[in-house]
């Protein structure tokens, strides 16, 4: 790749006149060889995907295997179709969506990773209800993808995009950054200000922990899943005003890098520490171990 760092994604797309998916792409047949039909009809196929996980989570009874979680897409979904939700309409849609594709997650339906299954929800949330609300076509948010991946791959390269290695932080905070970044370039909006939403939302999710319980990607995960878009809609919002992020969005990734190295291992994706140990996560934690036991999932 010619870039290594968000600046110098921006110089590359200011000097040669691209926006960041269009840059990605171009990455892409280099790397790989392959012809751009054929990186796009891949990207496309992922798509797809996420589309299907949104409407299976929302159409169908999805349950998790430990019983934890399953229904709360739909009952966020028809709540933000029938009243007045805080957030507005469509940030209560873009909720409902991720929270609908963590489900399908959790009980083991078929997602796309984006960066990780922990935070599969966020793009897909983001993106499949910016689509209805603003009638845009699957190209454009293929297109998206594209520059959601340009954005992963700096962060995935700079610091962790893994909740076992830098908590949740690195999983959800990259997810939200990813798709923030994405949205205000599907939105028109320049990839300077793409890449201070980027900063924008990484800000706000320094120093999250990684604390499933009984080590299960459901609890609290799913429900960051549904926060995490919201906060993406907002951080791309801000960028688009004309907020900029008063620290650079490297140094940013930077940081998260630092933290996360620094963040106890019962932080990060072991399940003994933080929600994972309440005494209520505890509870849980048997409950499944003893259901596991006896051949049966608990409900």
């Amino acid at each position: 790749m010619r870039f290594r760092t968000l600046n110098d994604i921006a110089e590359i797309c200011r000097e040669e006149s691209l926006a960041i998916s269009e840059l990605m792409i171009l990455e892409q047949e280099k790397e790989t060889g392959q012809p751009k039909e054929e990186i796009v009809a891949q990207m496309a196929g992922y798509y797809r995907i996420m589309k299907e996980a949104v409407r299976k989570g929302l159409e169908t009874e999805t349950k998790s295997r430990s019983g934890l979680v399953g229904g709360d897409a739909r009952k966020v979904n028809e709540y933000a179709s029938a009243s007045e939700p805080s957030v507005g309409d469509w940030a209560g849609k873009a909720m409902a969506y991720a929270l609908s594709v963590s489900e399908v997650n959790a009980s083991m339906g078929r997602i796309v990773a984006t960066p990780t299954a922990g935070s599969c929800g966020i793009i897909p949330g983001v993106f499949v209800s910016s689509q209805e609300r603003f009638g845009w076509s699957d190209e454009k948010l293929v297109q998206g993808l594209f520059g959601a991946g340009a954005i992963g791959y700096v962060i995935a390269n700079n610091s962790f995009i893994s909740g076992a290695e830098g908590g949740c932080q690195a999983e959800v905070g990259s997810a939200i950054g990813m798709a923030a970044g994405a949205l205000v370039e599907l939105r028109g909006g320049t990839p300077e200000q793409a890449v201070h939403a980027v900063g924008l939302a990484l800000k706000n999710t320094l120093g999250l922990i990684c604390d499933p319980v009984a080590g299960l990607v459901e609890v609290p995960c799913i429900v960051r899943n549904g926060l995490g878009a919201v906060n993406a809609l907002a951080a791309a919002d801000m960028a688009l005003a004309g907020v900029r992020s008063v620290i650079p969005s490297d140094e940013v990734i930077g940081v998260m890098l630092e933290i996360g190295a620094k963040m106890p291992s019962e932080h990060r994706e072991t399940a003994l520490g933080g929600l994972a140990q309440t005494p209520t996560g505890r509870k849980l934690t048997e409950r499944i171990k003893a259901a596991k036991s006896s051949g049966r999932t608990s409900g």
